[in-house]
Order: C-alpha cells, then structure tokens, then sequence
C-alpha cells in the first residue's frame, strides 16, 4: 500500500517525458492533467488548462461536432491515430494525430477520458515539399516519362505553335492541357474546351463556329462559337480523332489562314487563338487508313506530347494515391490517414485500364466507406478485391519488392541491360541500382548493353 502514493507522485514525471502531447478530463470534460508536450504543442500553460473545458483550451476542428473523446465514452471503444487540427495559442492551425480511452476507477466506474495526440506539422511540411518536388501544375508524377513532361512544358507554353497530346483514356490529357495554357501568355485569357466526340457533326460545326440568325430554322439570334469565347486564349479540342472529314476541312483553314466563317456567314472572322488538340488513338495509323486528313495531322503536330498510361509509370501510384486522399480529405471533411500496405501491394500490382482517372475513382470509393484511418482492402471496389481472391496470400513487402524486382528488371531489358542508362531513366544514382539489383536477386546478363546501346 506504501507504494500507491509513490507511483502517483511519479505519474507527473513520466507523463512529462512523453514526447507526445497528454491530457485528461474529468466526467464534465474539465482538463484534470496537461503535460509538458501537450504545452508545447497547443502554446497553452499547463495552468491555463487546468480546470477549464478541453474545447475551450484546444479549438479542434472536431470539438463542436464528432469530439473524439465523447465517442469514446459513448461506445466504450477507443478512438486511434485520427488526423485532426487544432488551432494553437497563436492562431496558427496545427495537424494532429489523436488517440482516446475510457478513465476508470478501482471499481470500473468511468471517471474521465484520456487523449493522446502527436504534432504533424513535420510530417505535413514534408509532405508539401515531396508534392511541391514531384508535381507541376497539378499533375503529379516522378517517373522517367513524367519527368521529361516537365521539363520541357515551360518550352512548350511560352510557344504558340499547335500542341497534340496522345494518350490513353484517363491520363490526363486535359489537365495538360490546363498546364500549358496557365504556363503560356495567354493565361489570362480563357481556356475553351470542346469534346468533339460527344456532338453530332451537324451540331459541332455550329458549336465550334457560331452561326448568324436565320442560318437555320431555329437561329432566332447570332451565336458565338468556341473559337470565339477562347479568342486570346486556347481552344481544347479532345478527341480529336472524332472530327467528321467535312468539319476537318473548316479546321484546316483555321490552322492555314487564321480566319473561320460562322455558320450562315458571309464574312469572315480572325481567329486569335491557340489550339491543343488530344486524342486517345494514334492519328498516324489513322492517317494511314484515310481516315483522317495528313496535312490536317501535320498542321495539329507541331509539337507532340504523349502521356504515358499508369501502368507504366507505376512508381507514381503512391504519390498520385496520395494526392487523392489529401484531395477528399478536404472534400469530404475526413481526416484518412492513408491506404494500408495490402492496398498499396494491391494497387501496384493492378493494371489501370481506366489510368489516372480509375485511381481516383477507387479513393473516393473507399472514402464513402472509410471514416478514419487507413483505407484496407475492405474499403475497396468489389472489382479491385477480387483480385486478392485468386492469388496467394504474401506479406505486403514481399509483394512491394516483387513489383520493384519486376519494374527494375523491365527498365533493365528496355536499355538492353545497361546498368547506367537505367539508373538515368530511373533517376537514381548508379550506386543506388547496384544495391537494389544485389539486395533484390535480379540475375544479370554477362554482356551489360553499353556497346549495344551506342550502335
């Protein structure tokens, strides 16, 4: 019994060596303990705290409507590592990391609560740098294709020649295409998209030219067209592999003289414009096939842009991954913590017919399921999971240095097995493939490539 007054004297002490920020409430959510960290933290006094009501000393961003530690004392069960912020003595928002349980006495009665909560501050303004590091104008990537994206946009932007971007459904080609316009001095100009395969040819001549009054039954009154809404600006035309030959013919003259004539006009109009077309086939096989025009192709091709698919950039899934809950974390008012190490082996290993675009659609899917935490392979579409069905149940870093084994050794076979020229596609310092290819038992050729590769 002498030993109780003792280790209730050192419970101060112990609780003050914690790193994290502590604090307990009594049964009418009064602050009853706040150790030194939980100052630090907050910029509150441990004597300010004391006795007043923990929303009052914290001003959380849950305190008024899902307060963590009335949760707790609700179900009984504790609340672990949900992501919050706090606003600080200063006014300053600060992210945290909470975690709660039940204060019982010797007889089990509940008496309290206790919160544990952890600055992120570091971990978010790590955060930003990597984002800030790998992303460039809301397109975020860090692979080798990505990367040479990059760095000729700038180049790209301040030119005023046509741009043709190919790629695949849900790379996102139009978010490039925002990029070079918001790079380029036309930025303070509009930006005009137009699907040209969601219209009927009949309607998308009007649409992309106006037309006058009278032109047909129902013009009761002149219509301005796209190219005249994006005049100073750009004009977007996706899919452009759509286009009807007699709608190619009108956009060539646009491209050769400038000028284009309303639907129903007899003058006609300067066109002051920049145009980016985009289109998920190869026009030159098209172009091969008659089935599109080769001076039209020559004429949008100036400059060639194509957006590789997902699957072949897959080191990019878990910042792009990343991105997305950090987007429908603020969309959502959730605080996910990000996705477990099963889902991310999982969606490594996944092909991505649906690119960029089926990424995200699965992280807001879970999102609907997922409250808090980390997102599991439960919180996933149907579809996604049932590919964990048919395979082996391996350990998630198993899995992730089989993926990295499999794309190291793809990077390899396209340079021929030239170690150097893999490390550059690679951005990694040659030195630091060596150590990957020992530590992962990828087996090399006698003959590395360099002389191949010169040829």
């Amino acid at each position: 019994m002498s030993d109780k007054p003792q280790n209730r004297d050192h419970l101060p002490i112990i609780l003050d060596s914690i790193a994290d920020g502590v604090f307990t409430v009594d049964r009418n959510w009064l602050v009853t303990s706040f150790n030194r960290a939980a100052e630090r933290i907050t910029g509150v006094r441990r004597e300010e705290a004391i006795g007043k009501p923990c929303c009052e000393v914290f001003r959380a961003s849950i305190c008024e409507t899902n307060c963590a530690l009335r949760q707790t004392t609700k179900s009984g069960q504790p609340v672990i590592d949900r992501k919050i912020y706090i606003i600080n003595n200063d006014g300053k928002r600060i992210p945290i990391s909470i975690s709660t349980a039940l204060l019982r006495d010797e007889k089990g009665s509940v008496v309290g609560g206790v919160e544990t909560f952890r600055d992120l501050s570091v971990v978010e303004e790590l955060r930003k740098e990597l984002k800030q590091r790998y992303s460039f104008e809301d397109i975020i990537g860090k692979s080798s294709g990505i990367r040479r994206i990059f760095e000729k946009l700038p180049l790209v932007a301040q030119s005023d020649s046509s741009i043709l971007i190919e790629g695949e459904s849900g790379t996102g080609k139009e978010l490039l295409a925002r990029a070079i316009h918001n790079l380029s001095h036309r930025s303070e100009k509009q930006l005009v998209t137009v699907n040209c395969g969601a219209l009927p040819d009949t309607l998308l001549e009007s649409e992309l030219f106006g037309y006058k009054a009278g032109a047909f039954t129902d013009a009761k009154r002149d219509k301005p067209g796209r190219f005249a809404l994006a005049e100073g600006g750009t004009i977007f035309l996706d899919e452009i592999s759509d286009l009807s030959p007699a709608t190619q013919v009108k956009l060539l003259r646009v491209l050769q003289d400038g000028y284009y004539e309303p639907l129903g006009g007899v003058e006609p109009k300067k066109a002051n414009v920049r145009i980016i077309t985009a289109t998920n086939r190869h026009l030159s096989e098209l172009v091969k096939k008659g089935k599109f025009r080769l001076d039209l192709y020559y004429r949008i091709n100036i400059v060639q842009i194509e957006m590789p698919p997902l699957r072949e950039r897959r080191e990019d899934i878990p910042l792009l991954t990343d991105h997305f809950i950090s987007k429908f974390n603020r969309l959502r008012n959730k605080f996910i913590t990000g996705v477990s190490p099963d889902v991310l082996a999982l969606l490594m290993r996944h092909d991505f017919p649906g690119n960029v675009r089926e990424l995200e659609n699965i992280i807001e899917h879970a999102f609907v399921l997922c409250n808090e935490g980390y997102i599991g392979l439960n919180h996933l579409p149907s579809e996604i999971r049932k590919r964990t069905e048919t395979s082996k149940p391996v350990s998630a870093l198993k899995s992730l240095e089989d993926l990295e084994a499999e794309f190291i050794s793809a990077s390899l076979k396209r340079n021929h097995w030239n170690r150097l020229e893999t490390a550059r596609e690679l951005g990694i310092h040659k030195t630091t493939l060596f150590r990957k290819i020992k530590r992962l038992g990828i087996a090399l050729p006698k003959e590395d490539g360099r002389y191949k590769t010169k040829r």
